[in-house]
């Protein structure tokens, strides 16, 4: 089975989900057994649950389940983002009834990527894939934040990156921790844009997962798409 990546913890509060590292480190497409024992230890018990997010991101698939499970979870969903949600932990961050960001903490927004085989109809296909799932990212963004779904494609197109008070100002979290008033800042302020540093992310965990792809039958493959990743 895969190694897990999240951790619940009971206490006096209510129950806790940590969200830690890389959302998956084998995709979740295909895989029945990973969804089914998150989804069982999700509703295991009842009542409020907080969620912590510290991830770059990762596998698509998962956190699109993560994020169906927990907004149809019936207690109260607090998100707290302690260091980083972004990429593909942006998308679960969007599940919490209230998403609260640390002061020093960061958010990131961009286009799913993905690594495709075949020939030139496979590539416009995986091309086809990738504006789709685009699009259902942009559903879960909409909805938390109610900005446009132009000016969302915008920002993933781009890359954007957000300090706490951006992240606020444009309703990706609805208050920064430990403060009880954030103010507005200008339009472009906290805004990153950066190709670099998620390249480094992923390219971090690339190498074990193209060593595998490697030493794949391509009959297997079948035309296929493999490691779709935010």
């Amino acid at each position: 089975m895969n190694k897990k990546f999240w951790n619940w913890v009971k206490n006096e509060e209510g129950r806790t989900l940590y969200l830690d590292g890389a959302i998956a480190e084998e995709t979740w497409y295909g895989d029945e057994i990973t969804p089914k024992q998150f989804k069982s230890e999700l509703l295991s018990g009842n009542g409020d649950i907080t969620v912590w997010i510290n991830s770059p991101g990762g596998d698509v698939f998962a956190a699109s389940q993560i994020y169906n499970m927990l907004m149809d979870y019936k207690g109260k969903v607090t998100v707290k983002i302690d260091g980083l949600a972004a990429s593909a932990a942006s998308v679960i961050a969007m599940a919490g009834g209230e998403v609260l960001i640390s002061p020093v903490a960061m958010l990131m927004i961009h286009n799913p990527m993905t690594i495709a085989f075949g020939d030139s109809e496979e590539m416009s296909k995986a091309i086809a894939m990738l504006s789709e799932v685009k699009e259902s990212i942009i559903n879960a963004y909409e909805l938390k934040t109610g900005l446009s779904r132009a000016k969302l494609a915008h920002l993933m197109d781009a890359e954007s990156w957000f300090n706490a008070k951006k992240a606020v100002e444009l309703g990706f979290a609805d208050s920064i921790m430990f403060s009880e008033k954030s103010e507005g800042v200008p339009d472009n302020e906290g805004i990153i844009f950066s190709k670099m540093t998620v390249t480094n992310s992923l390219l971090s965990k690339l190498p074990r997962k193209q060593e595998k792809v490697k030493d794949l039958d391509m009959s297997i493959l079948d035309k296929r798409l493999d490691l779709l990743k935010l």
